[in-house]
């Protein structure tokens, strides 16, 4: 008979070993160890340890010794959830060891306990432009700004970031720095992660829990950290794949008299790998015109090859490299310093700065080249199917617009990718969301996408069509009005009339003197919504951050508060029970 599973163990009895495996001391195993060697070397079976002892008396085991550190405290600043849910799994795996484990979200984190801490952990992702997430705004600035000595604090900070961005795992950086300064001492050195950061985070969280068993002794010299047994982290390849893609389509889905541009782009991509639910990451080059202003203004010879991480000439750096669209405010900083002048902290064009606070000369720009940035990934969520479209990935931008100084500018790469022509190739990766995935094909699932957002469900609905999913499929879009905004009509209406979609809600928001939100749509059908979330439906969510994601979490809430009778504190818990077991889906920027 063929064995199904090279496993001798079940599921559930290979998992409990793991964990007694992971969560023991040396001596404990060694102990093991040689109890189960007693066991059968008498040839008794493991459920009889009586007849063992009887025939050859083992030690009976000792008490387990009650851990150096008692108390600690695990602080995280997130924005999908990554950071709060390994900062509660470590939570998990301290209590398993006898250490009492708070955790708190750093915006609920009271400031005035810091100098109280004698253990502080701290999970925190990066956002932007190296920025801490929002809700760990507070703390960072606090941290920096307060200047309360930490000296009996003992810590440890478990970054999150992408190593696509220049500025990767910033935050925790600047956190672990800034904790230092203060007088804290380094329990365990930073551990930043990339996007496929569990195996990392383990380790991490190994390390600081063998550290607590002995004492939570300090890193030797603040910085380092001794040599220890826990499992190493996969080591990763030399970056992301980057393929070559080539336009095929780039069409405005938005139709005339329509106030915005939204561009369908269809990109054919040799061996291209990815599923629903991914981003394709795309650093965009820099205006021509804004770089010819550039070199005019400074005198600098764009054909000089300067040093850099490897050598370029001046123009390719402005290019291709170098972010010069809008500055943040700590490079503003280091540009004043370098032109000895008094500068406001503002975010600011590079060729605005030259105008307004110029160089000397072009030696001196070249010294301003130094101080420069890498133009950051932008990421669009991929709206085609890998099952319906291979060789191919599809995405739907739409053109940022901003005013700055009464002048109407736009977002950098949106614009390059809107004004890219058909049969133009240009570099990008794949941004993999495993946060972001369809389940199983006999589920239903709640899509949630005004806006750009419908891109992610575009690419669900053509997948689940595709591999012939029996799961219903509900869909709620929206946008600003019916006639010239209704992105993929005829996609959407064709898998109304086939039966692949089920329902689909929309609110066009300005086609009434009242304006009409997603959010009004699943008011309007709640019973029927809580109804197919009480039979096990994925919520998913895509689109704008704030304030569309709030407000649907909120609805959310009264939803489950009417039809399901419960309080506000118990659909809170309800809602958040759905994200733990993976029914609740976000993807929002």
């Amino acid at each position: 008979m063929p064995l199904k599973n090279m496993n001798m163990l079940a599921e559930p009895k290979l998992r409990a070993l793991q964990d007694l495996v992971k969560t023991s001391s040396k001596e404990e195993l060694i102990w093991m160890n040689g109890f189960l060697a007693g066991l059968l070397s008498n040839g008794s079976a493991v459920s009889a340890p009586q007849a063992v002892v009887q025939e050859q008396p083992v030690a009976a085991p000792p008490a387990p010794a009650a851990p150096a550190v008692q108390k600690i405290t695990i602080v995280y600043g997130t924005e999908t959830g990554n950071s709060k849910k390994l900062a509660t799994e470590f939570a998990t795996k301290a209590k398993k060891q006898g250490i009492n484990a708070k955790v708190v979200s750093l915006d609920q984190y009271r400031l005035n306990d810091l100098p109280k801490e004698e253990y502080l952990f701290t999970v925190i992702s990066t956002q932007g432009e190296g920025e801490p997430p929002a809700t760990a705004k507070k703390f960072y600035d606090h941290i920096h700004n307060n200047g309360t000595r930490l000296d009996k604090l003992k810590y440890g900070v478990l970054a999150l970031g992408d190593t696509s961005y220049p500025l990767f795992c910033k935050a925790g950086e600047d956190v672990d720095n800034q904790l230092h300064k203060l007088g804290a001492q380094r329990m365990v050195s930073l551990q930043k992660c990339d996007t496929d950061y569990q195996a990392d985070a383990d380790a991490w969280f190994a390390q600081v829990l063998q550290k607590l068993q002995s004492g939570g002794v300090p890193a030797s010299n603040g910085t380092t950290t001794a040599t220890v047994t826990a499992p190493a982290a996969t080591k990763k390849s030399g970056g992301k794949k980057v393929y070559t893609g080539t336009v095929l389509t780039n069409i405005n889905l938005n139709d005339r008299g329509s106030s915005k541009a939204t561009h369908h782009i269809e990109i054919a991509a040799e061996g291209v790998e990815y599923l629903p639910g991914d981003s394709i990451g795309v650093v965009a080059e820099n205006p021509e015109g804004v770089i010819r202003a550039i070199v005019s203004l400074t005198g600098v010879d764009a054909s000089k090859i300067v040093a850099a991480t490897e050598p370029r000439t001046v123009y390719d750096l402005l290019k291709k490299k170098l972010n010069i669209t809008w500055l943040p405010e700590r490079v503003v900083r280091n540009y004043a310093k370098l032109v000895q002048q008094d500068i406001p902290d503002t975010k600011i064009s590079l060729l605005d700065l030259l105008r307004i606070y110029p160089v000397k000369d072009a030696a001196q720009f070249e010294e301003v080249l130094g101080i420069l940035e890498p133009i950051t990934p932008r990421l669009y969520s991929i709206s085609s199917s890998p099952a319906a479209h291979s060789g191919e990935v599809h995405i739907t931008v739409a053109k940022d617009t901003f005013m700055v100084n009464d002048e109407r500018r736009c977002g950098l790469c949106s614009d390059y990718l809107l004004q890219m022509p058909e049969n133009t190739s240009f570099e990008f990766y794949v941004h993999r969301n495993n946060q972001f995935r369809l389940p199983d094909h006999d589920k239903d699932i709640i899509m949630i996408g005004p806006g750009t957002g419908i891109a992610a469900f575009r690419s669900f609905l053509w997948e689940r069509d595709a591999v012939g999913a029996t799961g219903r499929n509900w869909l709620f879009f929206g946008e600003q009005h019916f006639q010239t905004d209704f992105l993929y009509q005829t996609e959407i209406q064709n898998w109304v009339q086939t039966g692949v979609l089920t329902h689909v809600s929309l609110a066009f928001s300005r086609d009434q003197p009242y304006k009409v939100y997603v959010l009004h749509r699943m008011l309007e059908q709640a019973m029927e919504l809580y109804r197919w979330i009480m039979d096990g439906a994925y919520i998913y969510v895509c689109g704008a951050r704030e304030p569309m994601s709030v407000d649907v979490d909120y609805t959310l809430l009264q939803i489950i508060e009417r039809f399901g009778g419960k309080k506000p504190t118990e659909a809170i818990e309800f809602l958040d029970k759905l994200k733990e077991e993976g029914r609740y889906l976000k993807d929002v920027y």
